[in-house]
C-alpha cells in the first residue's frame, strides 16, 4: 500500500513553483465529481468551491495546508471587540475590466448567504455579520459579539462583481454572463457532464498562471478516470480510485500525490420527526422514529466496523473517526477515539431501548462525490441488518441527492432517514461542522445549514456560540473541543472515517495535495 502522507509535510516553497515550472499550454484534468453550478454561492460543496476558486477570489485566500494568506485584502485585524477591518488590494480589475473596490465585497457579502434554492449555503460563515464600506478599499465586518474567527470565516467566500454578478441568478453564471471574477482564469464554457473549459487571465494580479487553457472533465467512473489518463486522453486525474493505487505506483509513467484531508465522512440519522419517512417496522408498518432514541444511535455506531470500512472498502487509504476532524486541526479534542465495533453490545442497546428484533431502515448516499461512498453505504447496510437492523441501501448522483437530502419533502424538509455524507472544514478548524452540522438549525442565523438530521442541543449550541465569541485562543481551542465531544456522547452524528486523497499525474507533472481536497490547476507543477 502507498505509505499515507499528509498533505502538512508539502514544502510551501513548492507552491512557488506553480505559476513558473510548467510552460504555457493547455492542461486536462479529469475529475471524479463535477459542481452542482457554476454560481460561486450556489452549494457549500467542495466541488463546487474547487471550481470557483478558479475564477474568483476571495479576500483572505488559504494555502495548501489552509493557513491564512493575503487575497483580494492585504490585510485584516479586529479594530474594536465588535469590528474588524479589511485594507483591500488596490489595482485589480475583474474579468470584464472593471476595477474591484468595496461595493464588490459588500454586495457580495450580502448576496452569498442566500442563493435561492441552495441545498447548502454559506450563511454559516455570513450570518450575524453586516458590512459596511469606510472607502473604496477598506471594509468594516461588524458582529453582535466578539468573534474571533472572522478571517476564517470570510476565506470561504468567493467575491463577485458588484456590476456583473450579485443582482444575477445562478442561471446566468452557469451561462457564463455573470461569471466575471478577479481570479487567475476566466470562464470560457460549461457543459454539464461533459467540461468546463478556462482561459488564463493575463492581467492576474498575482503570479500568472503557469496554463493557458485548461479542461475540466467530469468522469464518474474510476476505472474510466484511469484509463483516460493512461491513454493520454487527460493530463492528471482526481479521485484515483484506492483499488488502482498501487497499480498505478508502479506505472512509471505516472506520478501519484496522496495526503489526508480534513473531510469527514459521516451519518445523518432523523431526529426530528416522530414519524420518519424511511423507517418502518419489521413488518413494514410506521413506528415513532427509534432514531430519536441516543440508546438506538449508539447501537448503530457501535454496530458500524470502522476498521473494516478503512481496510477492506478504502483499501487501507483512510484512517478511522471518532470525531469531526483528524489529528492536528484547531478545536480537535484529544479524549475522543473512534467508537469499537460491538456488534453485541450494540444488540444489547436495541433491547434497552425496546427493539430486540430491531426494525428496517433505508440507508441513502450518493454514487458519486466521495472515495467508494456507494461501496460504503452497501457495507455499513450489511453490518447494521447484521445486529438486527434491516437496512435497504439506496445511492443516487449527487445532483439528485443533495437536494432530496437537504429539503425534498413536500414540507421543504430533508426527505431521507438515514443519510451517508461528507463535511470538509472549509475555514480549517472544528467550528465549521460545528456550526453548520451540529448546532440546531437556524435560517436567520445561519447555524445548523447542512444539519440534515435536525440533532438539536440547546446545552451543545450554548457552547458553541461560545466558543465563536472567544477571543482567548487557548480557551476557544478547549470549547470547541468540548463541543465536539458533548457532539459525540450524544451522537448528534456518527463519524467513520476520514478520506485521504490521491491524484495521480503523467510523468512530468506533479499535483501539490491540498487538506480542503480542492484540484486548482495552479497546484499542477512540472518536475
Amino acid at each position: 500500500m502507498t505509505k499515507v502522507t499528509t498533505a502538512l509535510a508539502v514544502a510551501t516553497s513548492i507552491i512557488a513553483l506553480a505559476a513558473t515550472s510548467a510552460s504555457a499550454e493547455k492542461l486536462t484534468i479529469g475529475l471524479a465529481s463535477e459542481p452542482t453550478a457554476m454560481d460561486p454561492h450556489f452549494h457549500n460543496l467542495g466541488p463546487n468551491n474547487a471550481m470557483a476558486f478558479h475564477i474568483y477570489d476571495r479576500l483572505v485566500a488559504q494555502d495548501e495546508k489552509q493557513n491564512l494568506t493575503p487575497g483580494l485584502a492585504v490585510s485584516w485585524q479586529p479594530i474594536d471587540d465588535l469590528t474588524w477591518e479589511f485594507k483591500l488590494r488596490e489595482g485589480v480589475t475583474f474579468h470584464d475590466g472593471s476595477d474591484f473596490n468595496a461595493d464588490d465585497v459588500l454586495c457580495t457579502i450580502a448576496r452569498a448567504p442566500d442563493v435561492p434554492n441552495s441545498p447548502s449555503s454559506f450563511g454559516a460563515y455570513l450570518k450575524g455579520k453586516t458590512a459596511e464600506k469606510i472607502d473604496d478599499y477598506t471594509v468594516h465586518i461588524k458582529t453582535a459579539e466578539p468573534y474571533p474567527l472572522m478571517a476564517n470565516d470570510i476565506s470561504t467566500i468567493p467575491i463577485v462583481s458588484d456590476s456583473a454578478g450579485c443582482a444575477a441568478t445562478t442561471e446566468e453564471f452557469n451561462a457564463g454572463t455573470a461569471a466575471v471574477g478577479t481570479g487567475p482564469f476566466k470562464f470560457g464554457n460549461y457543459k454539464p457532464g461533459e467540461s468546463i473549459t478556462m482561459l488564463r487571465n493575463d492581467a492576474y494580479w498575482g503570479d500568472a498562471p503557469a496554463w493557458t487553457e485548461v479542461e475540466f472533465r467530469p468522469i464518474k467512473s474510476g476505472p474510466s478516470r484511469v484509463a483516460a489518463l493512461l491513454a493520454g486522453d487527460v493530463d492528471m486525474i482526481a479521485g484515483v480510485p484506492t483499488t488502482d493505487i498501487a497499480t498505478l505506483e508502479a506505472n512509471e509513467d505516472i506520478q501519484l500525490s496522496q495526503g489526508v484531508s480534513n473531510r469527514v465522512i459521516y451519518l445523518h440519522l432523523d431526529q426530528f420527526r416522530e414519524n420518519s419517512p424511511f423507517v418502518k417496522g419489521n413488518d413494514g408498518a410506521e413506528i415513532k422514529n427509534p432514531l430519536m432514541d441516543p440508546k438506538v444511535r449508539t447501537a448503530i455506531s457501535k454496530a458500524i466496523n470502522r476498521d473494516a470500512i478503512v481496510d477492506r472498502v478504502m483499501e487501507g487509504v483512510a484512517l478511522p473517526a471518532g470525531q469531526l476532524l483528524p489529528d492536528g486541526f484547531f478545536g480537535v479534542s484529544e479524549n475522543l477515539q473512534p467508537v469499537a465495533y460491538d456488534p453485541e453490545g450494540a444488540k444489547a442497546l436495541l433491547a434497552e431501548a425496546g427493539y430486540p428484533d430491531g426494525f428496517q431502515l433505508t440507508i441513502h448516499g450518493p454514487n458519486d462525490r466521495y472515495i467508494n461512498d456507494a461501496k460504503i453505504a452497501e457495507a455499513i447496510g450489511q453490518m447494521l441488518t447484521r445486529v438486527g437492523i434491516k437496512t435497504s441501501v439506496e445511492t443516487m448522483p449527487r445532483s439528485v441527492y443533495f437536494g432530496r437530502a437537504s429539503k425534498g419533502s413536500p414540507e421543504g424538509l430533508p426527505e431521507f432517514s438515514f443519510i451517508l455524507v461528507g463535511w470538509g472544514a472549509g475555514s480549517g478548524e472544528a467550528s465549521s461542522p460545528l456550526k453548520s452540522l451540529i448546532h440546531s438549525y437556524d435560517k436567520d442565523k445561519g447555524f445548523g445549514s447542512s444539519n440534515r438530521g435536525r440533532h438539536s442541543s440547546a446545552e451543545i449550541d450554548a457552547v458553541i456560540e461560545e466558543a465563536l465569541r472567544t477571543v482567548d485562543d487557548a480557551k476557544r481551542q478547549e470549547l470547541l473541543a468540548q463541543a465536539t465531544e458533548m457532539a459525540i456522547e450524544n451522537v448528534a452524528i456518527i463519524p467513520t472515517h476520514f478520506q485521504v486523497n490521491t491524484w495521480a499525474a503523467k510523468k512530468g507533472l506533479e499535483y501539490i495535495p491540498r487538506t480542503d481536497e480542492y484540484t486548482f490547476a495552479t497546484g499542477v507543477v512540472k518536475q
